[in-house]
This record gives structure tokens, C-alpha cells and sequence, in this order.
């Protein structure tokens, strides 16, 4: 897709106020009227004048293109401009009066609609949709193909009703919760024939039974015996991707945070890590041996756990 330079198009600086872009469209508006200038390329010139008054003489949608723009140079030529990864403007779906066709770049960037200025009708895009699309943990560690069914709502003889649509899209590495995925032109049809709606995917990740999410990094919580917590052991402990033996050192803290690196969800920078949270756990029963083993730990054991709050009381 080429990328549209208006403030080039219209011959005025990115920081120009609006008076001096309105004088310049005018300008150049009257000199490629397609009624005033015969020129076999003015009516292109005219759509292209008409398009960029129409994205800069509004503040909104032009900070929205400034944005674009920087985002832009500093892409290669060679395919073409990408816009950022997510990208939707606040203002999409508006309609706008406008003489004359959107390009592409328009169209992507800013809306889907256009208007016929010279009596040919209207034509607008589908509606959008949205759903809900629970993912699990495992599946954001790597791009995958998920199958959805949705239904989209369609007008047929004067009658609107739903159909299902099945469809099959992939999921990107790395994404989270409360992520908008947009899926062009899988949303409901256009009854005119215009361009179909967007399928916008709401990420919802589905609460793992053991790992807990913050940010990229996953807590589990390790169950681990008071002996275990003492004398040190080694204990399996699961992963998304499979179990690993983790090292408890003697002396070990209920509430302890253990860091496993590079066992948590992916993000763009790399992959964050697991933290195993020693929690430690006493017998649910016990029997005369182990009660008179402990009695003689509490009598040979030099240890107040409470200490510290006599030095503050």
C-alpha cells in the first residue's frame, strides 16, 4: 500500500495551521477542478488534493495521521507501508461528505466508507463484529491457528437474520489479556455490496488451575513439607511447556519466591519467567512418633519466631 504524504500533496509543512492548509486546498482544489482544468490527470489530482483537506482539516484524525506518518518514514519503500501492529482509528466507521474516492491508504487507515459526490449513490462497508476469544496460556507461547464459529447478521429479501460463519485465524506469540485483534473484512456483508465489516477479537486469557499471570512472568505456588523447608530438597515442579526439578535450599522461607528464568509468557522483548512461591505445608495428621518428634525439635530448638516483635512492642 503506498503511503499518502497529504502535507507533501497539499505543499505545506506538518506543523502548518489549519487557515494555511485550508488556503492551500482551495487553491489547488480550483486549479485541478475537473470543470476547470481539462487535464487528462487533474480529476486524479482533485481526488487527491480533496483527500488530504479531508484527514488534515480535522484535528482528531489529523494527529492520528501524524502518528502514522512518523511511524512511516521510518519503514522501507521496498513493500510498501505497513501501518502499526493493532492499528484502528478512534474514528473509524464515521461517515464522511467527500467528493470524490478514498484511496486505499485512506480507506485503510480511516475508515471503509466512501461517498459519491456526483449522484452515484452510497456505498458503506458491513458491520463490525466483535467477539470474545478465550485463549489458553499454552497457546500464546507460539503463533497458531485457532478455528472460531460467530455469527454475523444478514440482510437477505428485506429480512435481517443471523448466520453462522466459521473461520480460522491465528493467534500471534505473545498476546494478553484484554488485546483487540482485528480481522479485516470477516465481519457482516455490505447490503449495497460495499466492502464486509472487521471481525475484532477480544483476547480473554482462560484462568490457568495452577500458574497465575503478572505481566509476562507466571507464579505458581509450591506446596513444600517444614523438613523440606529445613534440610533442603529437590522438588518436580510443572511448567507450561513440562516439568523441571527445582532446588529448595536448606533454610528455605514459607512465602519465598524462587526464580526460574525463561519459563513464562512470551512478549516481544523475549520471554519472562516463573516464580515458584514456597508455601510450606504441615501434616494433616500425625501420629504418637512423629508428635513425640516434634516435642523433642521444640525443646532442643533455639528459635522464637516472634522475636522481633518484642524489640518493637
Amino acid at each position: 500500500m503506498e503511503f499518502k504524504d497529504y502535507y507533501e500533496i497539499l505543499g505545506v509543512k506538518p506543523d502548518a495551521e489549519v487557515k494555511d492548509i485550508k488556503a492551500a486546498y482551495r487553491k489547488l482544489a480550483r486549479k485541478y477542478h475537473p470543470d476547470l482544468n481539462p487535464a487528462p490527470e487533474a480529476e486524479a489530482q482533485f481526488k487527491e488534493v480533496a483527500e488530504a483537506w479531508e484527514v488534515l482539516q480535522d484535528a482528531g484524525r489529523r494527529a492520528e495521521y501524524d502518528e502514522l506518518r512518523r511511524y512511516g518514514t521510518g519503514q522501507g519503500q521496498e513493500r510498501g507501508f505497513q501501518p502499526p501492529p493493532g492499528w484502528q482509528s478512534a474514528r473509524q466507521g464515521e461517515f464522511h461528505q467527500f467528493s470524490g474516492d478514498f484511496s486505499d491508504f485512506f480507506n485503510s487507515m480511516f475508515g471503509g466508507e466512501f461517498h459519491d459526490g456526483r449522484g452515484g449513490g452510497r456505498e458503506r462497508s458491513g458491520q463490525d463484529v466483535e467477539i470474545e476469544l478465550p485463549v489458553f496460556l499454552e497457546e500464546t507461547l507460539e503463533s497458531s491457528p485457532k478455528p472460531l464459529e460467530y455469527r454475523i447478521p444478514v440482510l437477505e429479501q428485506g429480512q435481517l437474520r443471523e448466520v453462522k460463519k466459521s473461520l480460522k485465524v491465528t493467534i500471534p506469540a505473545g498476546v494478553r489479556d484484554g488485546e483487540r485483534i482485528r480481522v479485516k473484512g470477516q465481519g457482516a456483508p455490505a447490503p449495497g455490496g460495499g466492502p464486509a465489516g472487521d471481525l475484532y477479537l477480544h483476547v480473554r486469557l482462560v484462568p490457568h488451575p495452577l500458574f497465575d499471570v503478572e505481566g509476562h512472568n507466571l507464579l505458581i505456588t509450591v506446596p513444600i513439607a517444614p523438613w523440606e523447608a529445613a534440610l533442603g530438597a529437590k522438588v518436580t515442579v510443572p511448567t507450561l511447556t513440562g516439568k523441571i526439578s527445582l532446588t529448595i535450599a536448606p533454610g528455605s522461607q514459607a512465602g519465598q519466591k524462587l526464580r526460574i528464568a525463561g519459563k513464562g509468557l512470551v512478549s516481544k522483548t523475549g520471554r519472562g519467567d516463573l516464580y515458584a512461591v514456597l508455601k510450606v505445608v504441615m501434616p494433616q495428621t500425625s501420629s504418637d512418633k512423629a508428635r513425640t518428634l516434634w516435642r523433642s525439635l521444640a525443646e532442643q530448638a533455639d528459635f522464637d519466631p516472634r522475636a522481633e516483635w518484642s524489640k518493637q512492642s
